[in-house]
């Protein structure tokens, strides 16, 4: 048989198409979906992660995508050749599905990245361990979904590991924007500005990785602290 989306030939026993992710027809996607709201059971994102095939972003490194509405300019899906996520490492696999995520919430897809943020959070759960970028890919993931205490948990957890660490505040005001907590956000804002040049100047890799969020947070905060109203999260 034959994906229906991409006409790529199939197993019999296929229920993804290993070259688009698309559900074969008869598949039981809808059942698999249902009470996974945060994750994905470990047999079958194995099995999913192994044939699902995405090329996002441009960037054969890391994440680029703020879940405060601020990319760093990935490029369409539709001029990118989808590579096999099967040859890649898991902190490939974890960054691939991470920018799908992004850029699928930066294009208003949000029914598309709903679908992808369970693998995406999945992925980074395979991970033999976390560094602070891939616990800020999580805390933003989470942020999309809308879970504010697994956010302020990994902002909590970079904070620990390095106190004056920016990811940190940056997760934390995001979090506390979402659960409405204006105190705790602005006293985040104003630990980032009190913090950003002498992290800046460390030079850490993650920050250049991510230097378009760093001075649209870094904008924002001055807004807010200034008592500018802003735009949400």
């Amino acid at each position: 048989m034959n994906c229906h989306a991409c006409g790529a030939a199939l197993a019999a026993t296929a229920k993804f198409c290993h070259r688009c992710g698309a559900q074969v027809s008869g598949g039981q996607a809808a059942g698999w979906r249902a009470g996974l709201p945060w994750g994905v059971a470990g047999a079958a994102a194995g099995a999913l992660l192994t044939v699902l095939a995405f090329r996002l972003g441009g960037s054969a490194g890391r994440g680029t995508g703020d879940a405060g509405g601020v990319e760093d300019g990935p490029l369409p899906a539709s001029r990118i050749p989808p590579p096999d996520i099967s040859q890649m490492s898991p902190e490939e696999r974890a960054t691939r599905l991470y920018n799908r995520v992004m850029s699928l919430h930066s294009q208003g897809k949000s029914d598309s990245a709903e679908f992808f943020l369970p693998m995406a959070l999945q992925a980074y759960t395979m991970l033999p361990a976390l560094d602070v970028d891939a616990r800020y890919h999580v805390g933003v993931l989470d942020l999309t979904g809308g879970n504010a205490a697994a956010a302020l948990a990994q902002a909590d957890t970079i904070r620990r590991a390095v106190p004056t660490h920016l990811f940190g505040f940056m997760l934390r005001a995001r979090a506390l924007e979402l659960t409405h907590d204006t105190p705790g956000a602005l006293r985040a804002y104003r630990a980032f500005l009190q913090h950003e040049a002498a992290e800046r100047a460390r030079r850490r890799p993650e920050y250049a990785d991510h230097v378009q969020n760093l001075d649209s947070f870094r904008d924002q905060a001055k807004q807010v602290t200034a008592g500018k109203s802003t735009r949400g999260r």
